[in-house]
């Protein structure tokens, strides 16, 4: 994790260009902008490069003191965390309309605080604006007249923050034209650099083919970031409404995201970084994604691009389902978004203590029938005259016991099934016969069909783990950590091309993959050109591409031997290039003598000796 660094947060009411801003300063477009109010909601963070020093940016909500809407509560109360941790507070206002009252109690609020703050009169977009300014002076703090959108007047802005960050600040400030000193406003940092993956080891040459030594770094991407400590990117995707922002706070341990009943609370993509165990995570919550006939606001289809700019830029993505509603059509497309952009995908089915609790009560209802309570009468019979016969004395206490709770229950059932006096005990109708009631065996055995009903409605994510977890009670959470650390490895990792090719030789039948094609497939050579995600190139007799059955087959073989938990595998297949015509005379040079006798002799005596002198 990088170091702690001078924290600039933005402040102001709605809709004065906070967003427009913190996008100038970082260099990015991370904040959604646009002219309906209330878009930015959870604490965006970036950073910034000014005069050789890094700053931490922070972006808010528009901040509305007295109203008592949850989301506006919880949108101050996220403002005030940042706050707390503020280095120096930039109060943002808008000159065209002025100083208002809610620009005014903002004012006093920051005040209270203790902390540093200055005001940046935004939309000044021209000198004879400047003026606009003045009246922003009875806030009684240093005023900068600021062109967000522009990028006017946020160098002196800088140079104050820097002032009041440091004495070196100071220094850097003063010397403007100093060459040692530059400037990068909005400059893309990389993440640092730990080392080098100890499993990407480049292949022996001793096993390794010279035909086909070019082709290890053929598909090598040279931009693709190999450093083994690096904070695993981990995008957390999913419908709206389905639990997204309270798993980031469970993972995170903090309230690091609104999270509220209103489907479509979260707009931003949010970044949390994370360390764990000794393991650095980067958690992006997006917002949730829905069909474009779904969204009527601009800001909605923004949030649904922007998500889906989160999903392209991490490694790992939870596809959070809500499991009490099901796999649906909408999970089964994102689950598409991810599989196709090559991410390594586990599925998160969360709500599942509202899931036990439905299967629970569908469990007491079919229960109450008659076809329930007859069911269990018959197997109170079966199980009278499997003690009758059983000659040891265990089973008879078994026996004995059971008679006993079964007694209990119909005492406490009274006549006509009635319930008041007590609560009933039932076992659910797909759990093991004999035992009553909603145990522990009962869940195992909802846990084992609904994955299967999972993999039924996900089949094309069959390499992808399930994890049944509940966000908001933290029950299960636990085992998310471990499965991501596994599946980012299997997603680095690399199979050595002598390993491969001997695997290919020795255990697998080609034979066996079905294809439409009459001429048998060989495969020459196999290599493994990339990782994230692993990709393997192949150089086949086939002039045309392989039929995806065949791919499917080839993916389930290496599978099967090295696993690869959660990755996507992709080939890269080389074509055969048509075979040269070896015979004296090709098709086109004996076209052209027929051309030229015919041209010679005519149509009647050329069938004459045409097949004698051309075709011998």
């Amino acid at each position: 994790m990088s170091k702690s660094l001078p924290s600039l947060v933005i402040v102001g009411r709605p809709n004065v260009g906070k967003s427009t801003l913190f996008n100038r300063l970082t260099g990015t477009r991370r904040s959604i902008v646009t002219n309906e109010p209330g878009i930015t909601r959870d604490r965006i963070y970036g950073k910034a490069e000014w005069r050789g020093h890094q700053i931490e940016i922070v972006d808010t909500g528009g901040i509305v003191p007295d109203d008592k809407a949850l989301i506006p509560q919880e949108i101050l109360r996220q403002a005030n965390i940042a706050i707390k941790k503020a280095s120096l507070l930039v109060l943002v206002v808008d000159s065209q309309a002025g100083l208002t009252p809610l620009d005014e109690e903002l004012a006093r609020l920051l005040r209270a605080t203790g902390k540093p703050f200055v005001v940046a009169v935004n939309k000044v977009d021209a000198n004879s604006q400047v003026n606009n300014a003045a009246v922003f002076h009875r806030i009684g703090a240093p005023v900068f007249p600021i062109a967000a959108e522009h990028g006017t007047g946020v160098d002196d802005l800088l140079d104050a923050a820097l002032a009041q960050f440091s004495p070196s600040g100071v220094a850097a400030a003063t010397k403007a034209n100093d060459p040692t000193s530059t400037k990068h406003v909005g400059a893309q940092h990389a993440a640092p650099q730990f080392g080098k993956i100890s499993d990407l080891e480049a292949p022996s040459d001793s096993d390794i083919d010279p035909e086909y030594a070019d082709a290890e770094n053929e598909l090598a991407d040279d931009s693709a970031d190999t450093s083994a400590n690096r904070p695993v990117q981990v995008a957390i995707i999913g419908r709206p409404n389905v639990g997204k922002s309270t798993l980031l706070n469970r993972m995170v341990g903090e309230e690091r995201s609104i999270v509220s009943p209103i489907p479509g609370t979260t707009m931003d993509s949010v970044d949390t970084e994370v360390e764990h165990e000794g393991h650095f995570y980067n958690f992006v919550d997006t917002a949730g994604i829905r069909r474009k006939g779904k969204t009527t606001l601009v800001a909605e289809k923004l949030s649904v691009v922007m998500a889906r700019r989160g999903l392209e830029r991490c490694d790992v993505a939870l596809l959070v389902v809500d499991a009490e509603q099901g796999v649906t059509q909408g999970d089964a497309q994102i689950a598409n978004y991810a599989e196709q952009s090559g991410r390594s995908v586990i599925i998160v089915m969360n709500k599942w203590d509202l899931a036990v609790d439905a299967a629970r009560k569908a469990a007491e209802r079919a229960a109450a029938t008659s076809k329930g309570q007859a069911r269990r009468d018959a197997h109170d019979r079966r199980a009278e005259a499997a003690a009758k016969y059983s000659t040891t004395a265990q089973s008879r206490a078994k026996f004995k016991a059971g008679e006993a709770r079964a007694s209990a229950s119909r005492a406490n059932r009274g006549k006509g099934h009635s319930n008041k006096s007590g609560p009933r005990e039932y076992s659910y109708a797909g759990a093991i016969q004999g035992v009553h009631g909603f145990g522990d065996q009962d869940k195992s055995r909802l846990l084992f069909d609904y994955e299967k009903l999972v993999r039924d409605k996900l089949k094309f994510l069959s390499y992808a783990p399930i994890v049944f977890l509940s966000a908001k009670t933290g029950d299960r959470a636990s085992k998310l950590f471990p499965l991501i650390d596994q599946v980012a490895a299997a997603r680095r990792k690399r199979i050595s091309t002598p390993e491969l090719n001997r695997w290919l030789k020795e255990e697998v039948d080609l034979q066996r993959g079905t294809t439409p094609k009459a001429r048998p497939v060989k495969i020459y050579y196999l290599v493994q050109a990339k990782t994230s995600p692993p990709t393997f190139l192949l150089f086949t007799n086939q002039k045309d591409p392989l039929h995806f059955s065949y791919q499917r087959f080839l993916e389930n073989q290496i599978r099967e031997k090295w696993d690869f938990p959660g990755a996507p595998i992709r080939f890269v297949q080389r074509l055969r290039k048509a075979e040269r015509d070896t015979r004296v005379g090709s098709r086109e040079s004996r076209a052209e003598a027929r051309e030229t006798e015919r041209k010679k002799h005519g149509p009647r005596l050329m069938r004459e000796h045409e097949t004698i002198e051309l075709d011998e």
